[in-house]
C-alpha cells in the first residue's frame, strides 16, 4: 500500500516546514533578518495506465490515464527579501538600508561577506566594525578627537573636529547588490556569502539608481510577521496530523485484510 510511504513523505515535509517557521519566529528580533519559506514539489508518479496511450486498433487513445502520486519533497527554502521596518535607536553608528543593497564586511580570512545588519561600532583604533569586530568595507577610521559623526543618505562619512567649523569627510560607504538575493548563502551572524546562484556583487554609492540609501540612527528590523507565521504554523500542524491519520487508516485497512479468512 503506497499510501503509507506517501503519507510519511507528507509528514517529513511538514516537519521541515515547521522547522523553517520556528527559525523565522526565533529571529523576530534579529536585525535585518529575512523570513524564509519552503517550496514543495510532488514526487514521481506511477503510471498504471499511461495517458495518451492507444486503447484500441481503431486509433482511440486514453484521455486521462491512471497516475498515482507517491508523495511530496522539499524543492527549496528561499528567503523573502521584503524591506523590514526602520527602528529609531539614536545611536550614531547604527545604520539602516532603505531599499536594495548590502553592507560589505571583511572576514578574518580576507574574504568578503555581506549583511543588512547595520549595528556597527568602532574598534580600539577607531575603525568602523561589526558587532564581531569585522571591518566594514571599504575601511573607515573615525579620528579619536572627533566630537560628532554624521553619515548622510549617500554613505558619506563626515566628522566634526574640535576647533573646526566645517565637517571633514573621512570616508565613503558603498553597497553591494546582486541579481538574485535569494542565491546568497547564509553563514550565521547576519552574514551572507556570494555564490554562483546569486551572481557577482556589483558595488555602488548609496542612492545611485538601483541602490538603497543609508539612514543613520536607525536599524532595519526583521521582516517576520508574527500573525502570519502563527497562521502558517497552525496550517503545517494540521497537515502533519492529516498525514498521520492517513498512515493510521492505511494500517487499519491492512489489518482488516490480514483478518480475512
Amino acid at each position: 500500500m503506497t499510501a503509507l510511504g506517501t503519507a510519511a513523505s507528507g509528514m517529513e515535509a511538514q516537519q521541515l516546514n515547521v522547522e523553517v517557521i520556528s527559525n523565522n519566529i526565533a529571529n523576530m528580533s534579529t536585525t535585518g533578518f529575512k523570513r524564509q519559506r519552503v517550496a514543495f514539489q510532488d514526487l514521481l508518479y506511477q503510471n498504471l495506465k499511461r495517458v495518451g496511450s492507444s486503447s484500441s486498433d481503431a486509433g482511440t487513445i486514453v484521455p486521462s490515464g491512471i497516475q498515482i502520486g507517491v508523495g511530496v519533497k522539499p524543492g527549496s527554502v528561499y528567503r523573502i527579501d521584503e524591506q523590514g521596518n526602520l527602528q529609531l535607536t539614536e545611536n550614531k553608528y547604527d545604520l539602516a538600508i532603505q531599499g536594495s543593497g548590502y553592507f560589505r564586511v571583511q572576514m578574518p580570512d580576507g574574504s568578503e561577506a555581506y549583511t543588512r545588519d547595520g549595528a556597527f561600532q568602532v574598534s580600539a583604533t577607531g575603525e568602523l566594525v561589526t558587532l564581531d569586530g569585522y571591518t566594514v568595507q571599504p575601511g573607515i577610521t573615525i579620528p579619536q578627537d572627533a566630537i560628532d559623526v554624521t553619515i548622510n543618505p549617500t554613505g558619506e562619512v563626515q566628522v566634526k573636529l574640535a576647533g573646526q567649523v566645517s565637517p571633514q569627510t573621512v570616508g565613503q560607504l558603498d553597497l553591494a547588490i546582486f541579481f538574485n538575493d535569494s542565491g546568497l548563502e547564509s553563514i550565521g551572524d547576519n552574514l551572507y556569502l556570494e555564490t554562483p546562484a546569486s551572481g557577482t556583487a556589483t558595488t555602488g554609492v548609496p542612492g545611485a539608481p538601483g541602490y538603497g540609501t543609508v539612514v543613520q540612527g536607525y536599524l532595519e528590523t526583521s521582516n517576520v510577521n508574527a500573525v502570519q507565521e502563527i497562521t502558517t504554523l497552525i496550517a503545517a500542524q494540521r497537515a502533519y496530523e492529516m498525514n498521520s491519520k492517513v498512515i493510521t487508516t492505511a494500517d487499519e485497512m491492512m489489518a482488516e485484510v490480514s483478518r480475512l479468512r
